[in-house]
């Protein structure tokens, strides 16, 4: 049975695996081509299972792996033709690269039937996409102003839905690094879902038969996975629904999950070398505390 595994999910990068440890699809790549082969093999999928890749939109915090991945490897990329256009025009892909329109999406070589649906999203022409693998519909939806009818009739019925709840309001109207035209790019009909948004539709989603909740793209700035979770979950709470009967709940905040660790372990070497004890300690810190989130991920991932 294919499984769904965010390998990284954040407001800097994303990209979620979908299939199993032989075959699946990438939707997005936004991390570096380095940090998504690692991401993958930490849960136990070689890169060679990754039998195409779906690009939502041409934002580099979901395209950024995109260039190495059409120069290096011979893994299809699709992608409507407004983001093709862009994945050109901005110099994401070569000239020479090949990407793959949506109309050709059923011919992936994997054993599940791909569609896609259009988001409103300040970008060329951003798209979401729902998996079928016998009688299981999986989707993954991020990067939406608000719920359109088209987004709605996707999702309904899905098993599993990979939704964003990307901001709280109050820390996004409070942070004082965000000027006024970029809080409201994200809170406007082609931004970003709120949590109280994202919570609205999972009680929705819960409604028609989903099982299975996963929160992604939480901003690191604007939100926190504690405040992403007990939003949705209160709202579907109020609406009695139970969590652990009636749906499973994840959230997924982590920024490049294994790259990262990989990252901090490089540091503890140099660390030790220049003997900053202090430091290394520091850091070791925050290598278990990746680790033990990462593991209990996958856990609940598998």
């Amino acid at each position: 049975m294919a499984k769904v595994v965010p390998v990284c999910s954040s407001s800097k990068g994303n990209s979620v695996f979908v299939g199993d440890s032989t075959s699946g699809v990438l939707v997005d790549a936004g991390c570096s081509f380095k940090a998504l082969r690692e991401g993958l093999a930490l849960c136990g999928i070689p890169f060679e299972a990754v039998k195409a890749v779906l690009v939502t939109h041409e934002h580099i915090d979901h395209t950024k792996a995109l260039g190495q991945i059409t120069k290096r490897t011979s893994v299809p990329v699709y992608a409507s033709d407004g983001t093709a256009r862009r994945l050109f025009s901005d110099k994401l892909v070569e000239q020479t690269a090949v990407i793959h329109p949506l109309s050709e999406i059923k011919s992936v070589p994997v054993d599940m039937d791909i569609d896609f649906f259009h988001t409103p999203h300040d970008a060329a022409e951003s798209v979401g996409y729902t998996l079928k693998f016998g009688e299981h519909k999986v989707a993954c939806c991020t990067d939406l102003g608000y719920v359109t009818d088209e987004v709605r009739d996707n999702l309904l019925g899905s098993d599993t839905v990979y939704i964003e709840a990307n901001y709280d309001p109050v820390l996004l109207k409070g942070n004082p690094k965000y000027p006024p035209y970029l809080k409201t790019r994200i809170s406007g009909d082609h931004g970003h879902l709120s949590n109280g948004c994202s919570a609205e539709f999972c009680r929705e989603l819960v409604a028609k038969g989903t099982s299975r909740l996963i929160l992604g793209h939480l901003s690191q700035e604007n939100n926190s996975p504690k405040m992403a979770y007990d939003a949705v979950e209160k709202t579907l709470k109020t609406a009695g629904m139970s969590c652990g009967v009636d749906f499973t709940l994840d959230e997924y905040a982590l920024h490049f999950l294994l790259g990262g660790n990989f990252a901090v372990v490089r540091c503890f070497i140099f660390l030790l070398r220049k003997e900053k004890l202090w430091q290394y300690i520091l850091y070791l810190w925050h290598l278990c505390l990746c680790l033990l989130i990462r593991s209990s991920s996958i856990s609940r991932m598998w």
